[in-house]
Order: C-alpha cells, then structure tokens, then sequence
C-alpha cells in the first residue's frame, strides 16, 4: 500500500490477518536487514523500540494475531508479543522490557501498561485497528482515542479493519487516518448466502432434548453452540457430557488458560461441541466449524449475523440453525428483516411446537 493508511470492510476469515501481518513483517525485517548492513548491530545494542501495534477487541484474538506473527516471522529476527487483560502483567512486562518491535493488544491492559510507564508508542510506524465494529460494540473507542494520541502522527501508517462501517467507525476513521484508501472484502450478505439457514421452533423446556436429538446425526463434526448465559453453558456441557458427547463450554467466568485450552481442543478436534457465550465467542477464529446453533436468539438482530458467520469461512459453506421458543418469534422477524430473506423452517424432530 506505499504506506498510505487503509479503511478496510472485512469479515472475520477472509484472511486480512495475513494481509496485514506480512507486510509489517516485510517492512520492519527489511529496516532491521539494513541496519545490520550499515554495520549498526556491530554497536552497543540499544533497547527495541515498539514499531507496530495491533489493537483487538478481546484477549482471544490479540493471541491469534501474535501467534500469526510468530509462525509468519520464524525466520526474521523481528520480537513480537501480545498484552491483554485476566492475567499477571508481570510476564508481559518482562517480554517488554527485553524489547519488541510488534505489540498484539487488547485496549485495557495497554492502557495499564502505559499509565506504568512499560509501553512507549513514540515510535510507532504502523498502528492496525482491528474488528472496530466489535470495539465500538464493546465500547472501547474512547480508549482507542486514548492510545492514539500517544502515537505520533507523522509517519504513521493506520489501518483499520471493521466487518460493517457504522457512522461512529466512519467517524473513528476521519479523526485518526490520512486520505485512507477504502477497500470493501468479502460483504454479509453474500456470505450469508452460502449458509443453509434453518430456525426449530421449540419450548424452552425442550431445547436440550432438541440438541442431543440434532447431535445424533454425525454430520454435525464441529458445532458451536450460543448460549444466553454462563450458567446456562455450563449446566448444557455437563448434561452432553453425560450422554457422551464431548462439549467444552467458553465464557467469562472461565480462566484465560482454560479458554485457550477449550479453543485449541476444538480447533483440533478434540472437542466436538463447543458452549459459548457471545463475548467469549468473540475470539474465536477456527476454520470449518460445520454447524452454529443459537440455543437462544439474541436480543440484537445483528449478533444473529455475527453468530452464523462462524460458520462460513472464506467461502465455504456451512449450516445454522436456530432454536425459536414462541415468544421469540418477533425477534425472528427483526432478524428476517436485517438478512432480507425468510428462514426455512425446520419441522422433522419430534419436539416441534
């Protein structure tokens, strides 16, 4: 991109991860390459100076993102690490005061950190703002503001990515970038079209019937689950796993190494089911999840959206399907309404109301 700031419509799973990450790597592992040509690494050397940072919504996906540059950046002598909140700041402390060029971080603990005098973003090249949507979802565009005018203008290259371009983004957008070049990647609707929607109308007393019911049938290999709540989650997992079905749930309560640890069983296979709520589920970047079943409808039609992506991945398919009780059906209807398109219903289980 020459450098010029970027204002970029993309889903999660359309691989502007890879699209943002090599080009930072190129870029730095380059400046580095030349100095060392220059005969500089023969000096003294001095403290790394933070060149890059990658702002995300939640601690899942800050992870994700330095794990990228990790596996993209093996072979360069460049220093990644992630800061985000839940944990002891003391190790991420320590990786900072070895020096990095690449921060991935959650706005929170960054901002901890820089109040503690651990972070200097005076010399920061790139900055990327990534799923901004989320982040005003979230309600942390005051914090983002915050971080940015410690980041010097000058020089500065912005990035940033959001999967819709609300009003308060396009706003986010003129305040912090340059003339920015607007790219639109992979839009809902047309992802929404190669998912096979299905809504089950359903009492709430038999949902769980429904969804052993559904998980008999060995088509469903990676499902994810939405629950409302994390009580909820939990007492589903426990009664899955006593049918001998394997199920993990993801929520807050969780601890942050059990939600890696729930995640990576998942992404590998070894967990079938996943249970999440929708903030844990925020994080969650795993490819060919085969099903999403919403066990209850959001209160936001948009999060059904949000949910059902999941599910459909860079182009490939996928099926949701909705659990309805009778006094959601007006939230049906929203949701209908949003995705302009009506949701076949499915009526071949025996718990139909």
């Amino acid at each position: 991109m020459n450098g010029r700031d970027l204002l970029g419509c993309a889903q999660t799973g359309t691989g502007k991860t890879a699209a943002f990450a090599l080009p930072i790597l190129q870029r730095l592992n380059k400046s580095l390459q030349n100095k060392s040509d220059d005969g500089n690494m023969k000096k003294p050397r001095k403290k790394r100076k933070i060149k890059a940072l990658v702002i995300a919504p939640t601690r899942e996906l800050a992870i994700q993102i330095n794990e990228s540059f990790n596996i993209y950046g093996k072979y360069t002598r460049l220093r990644s690490t992630v800061i985000y909140g839940g944990v002891s700041q003391k190790p991420q402390v320590q990786q900072l005061k070895r020096g990095v060029d690449i921060i991935s971080a959650t706005p929170g603990r960054l901002l901890d950190l820089m109040r503690q005098g651990y972070v200097d973003l005076r010399f920061v090249e790139i900055f990327v703002l990534d799923e901004g949507d989320r982040m005003l979802d979230m309600g942390f565009i005051p914090d983002i503001r915050r971080i940015v005018k410690n980041i010097p203008h000058k020089n500065r290259q912005t990035l940033l990515f959001s999967a819709t371009l609300p009003n308060e983004i396009i706003q986010l957008a003129k305040s912090i970038q340059n003339n920015p070049i607007e790219i639109k990647i992979s839009p809902e609707k047309p992802t929404l079209d190669i998912i096979t929607q299905a809504v089950c109308f359903v009492s709430k007393r038999k949902k769980q019937a429904l969804l052993e019911f559904l998980l008999r049938d060995s088509a469903f290999k990676r499902v994810l689950v939405f629950m409302r709540t994390k009580r909820s989650a939990n007492r589903i997992v426990r009664n899955l796993k006593r049918k001998g079905i394997n199920a993990e749930p993801i929520h807050g309560d969780k601890s942050q190494s059990a939600r890696q640890r729930a995640l990576k069983n998942f992404r590998k296979g070894r967990t079938r089911v996943l249970i999440a709520t929708d903030v844990a589920a925020r994080g969650i970047d795993v490819d060919d999840i085969t099903h999403v079943i919403q066990y209850d409808l959001p209160d936001v039609a948009k999060t059904y959206v949000h949910r059902i992506g999941r599910t459909a991945r860079a182009g490939s398919g996928g099926t949701a399907i909705a659990f309805c009780e009778d006094q959601k059906r007006s939230m049906l209807k929203e949701i209908e309404n949003l995705i302009n398109m009506h949701v076949k219903v499915f009526k071949n289980h025996p718990f139909s109301t």
